[in-house]
């Protein structure tokens, strides 16, 4: 099996390579439309701010060559956030794999504590609607996460959430594209089993 990890102006691509590594995958980090478009699994993770992200996927035409992936795709943190319509970080217009979801800030607003932001450590999910990526064994389950922007919940997309300081989308999913907020190469024997999940699509 080939597997992709999609290079572009983001970090933290290679230690998804070596968490896939850890579950005896091989994975190649490029940019390279041909080898995108012939891999049997793409990654599309990051660390990284969303508009000047998406620039860059834009000016190198990988904006379309994404959206444009019929193998199975997985979308990490900010690669979960491109994904969506739009996103507030640098009122950015992303990919709109995710067509109904504004990526938001969180905010301590109505809220008797103040959020401390970004969100970063130990989270559970909520398994709303299970399917082959995040079954219902998982519901409960503590990931790893990192981030100070949200994707909210999508009646449509949403099949997994977390709470911190509101309820929003942990892991969306639309046909083949699936994407998780928290961080699965940095969540333990929780995050390999998601990634073997993934690899058996």
């Amino acid at each position: 099996m080939s597997v992709a990890i999609i290079k572009y102006n983001a970090g933290n691509l290679f230690s998804v390579k070596c968490a896939l590594a850890r579950i005896g995958v091989d994975a190649v980090v490029s940019d390279d439309e041909r080898v995108l478009r012939a891999a049997d699994r793409v990654i599309f993770p990051g660390v990284g701010e969303a508009s000047t992200a998406m620039a860059y996927l834009r000016e190198n035409g990988l904006d379309q060559v994404i959206k444009d992936l019929r193998q199975p795709v997985l979308g990490i943190c900010i690669g979960l956030q491109l994904m969506c319509a739009t996103s507030e970080e640098g009122n950015a217009t992303c990919l709109g794999i995710f067509s109904d979801i504004g990526v938001r800030r969180f905010s301590s607003h109505g809220l008797q504590e103040p959020l401390k932001i970004p969100h970063m450590g130990w989270n559970t999910i909520a398994v709303t609607k299970s399917n082959a990526l995040i079954d219902d064994n998982l519901n409960g389950e503590f990931v790893y996460y990192v981030h100070s922007f949200y994707a909210p919940v999508s009646k449509k997309f949403t099949v997994a959430t977390t709470t911190y300081g509101t309820e929003y989308s942990a892991v969306l999913n639309n046909n083949n594209f699936f994407a998780t907020q928290f961080h699965p190469e940095k969540s333990g024997a929780v995050g390999e089993r998601i990634l073997e999940n993934f690899m058996r699509l």
